[in-house]
């Protein structure tokens, strides 16, 4: 007889439109305790369905890694707890004022009215000059300026001649088919699609939405 006050790994994760191996998955990375088993099988209770909402929350919603969500579903509410959380809100503002910036800037370029953007904006310099390096050196010449500028101490790891780190064999940068963040790919195995769990699972429910909505 199943017991009234719990459900199982399944009904779980489709609380959350989680699949079952992420709660396998963040209960092997700490981010859950080990689960209540009955007859071998996993069960979560009404407390254990709170501590998965929240992981989805900072998971998901927050977009902390793993190692920081098990710090707020499994610790108390410390100074590293405190930490943690405080770290990942002054994160998130330097994005959102990063992605305020991107925002405005390119509502700017789409109503700039001059067709060669290049040589005709009038506002290009200004730009160039407050959001790129060049605004380092006040010099109107682009020339006069890249002059001026003093070159990179080199070292053997800078210099375009080492094949080994140079811009076109260097570690690839690949985009994620999700949040279309950059990361890194490993350096065997298979290719990967998403930079986080929380990018692959996030693609897996807006997949089964599409399949839901299409029967």
């Amino acid at each position: 007889m199943s017991d009234p006050a719990s459900v199982s790994i399944g009904k779980a994760a489709a609380l959350y439109d989680l699949a079952p191996s992420t709660l396998r998955w963040w209960e092997s990375q700490r981010v859950l305790p080990r689960a209540t088993r009955v007859n071998g099988r996993r069960v979560y209770s009404e407390t254990d369905l709170r501590r998965i909402g929240l992981a989805y929350l900072c998971s998901v919603t927050g977009v902390m890694s793993l190692d920081q969500v098990s710090e707020v579903t499994i610790g108390r509410r410390n100074d590293r707890w405190h930490r943690t959380v405080k770290g990942q809100v002054r994160l998130l503002e330097q994005k959102i004022e990063e992605l305020r910036n991107a925002h405005t800037y390119l509502m700017h370029l789409l109503e700039c009215p001059d067709d060669d953007i290049v040589d005709e904006c009038p506002w290009l310099d200004g730009e160039l000059m407050s959001h790129t390096p060049r605004g380092r050196v006040a010099v109107e010449s682009f020339v006069a300026a890249a002059q001026s500028t003093p070159r990179r101490t080199n070292t053997s790891a800078d210099r375009d001649e080492t094949a080994e780190v140079c811009d076109e064999t260097g570690v690839p940068l690949s985009r994620c088919a999700v949040c279309a963040g950059t990361f890194a790919q490993p350096p065997t195995g298979r290719r990967r699609r998403y930079c986080s769990r929380a990018c692959q699972q996030r693609h897996y429910r807006e997949t089964a939405r599409e399949r839901s909505a299409r029967r």
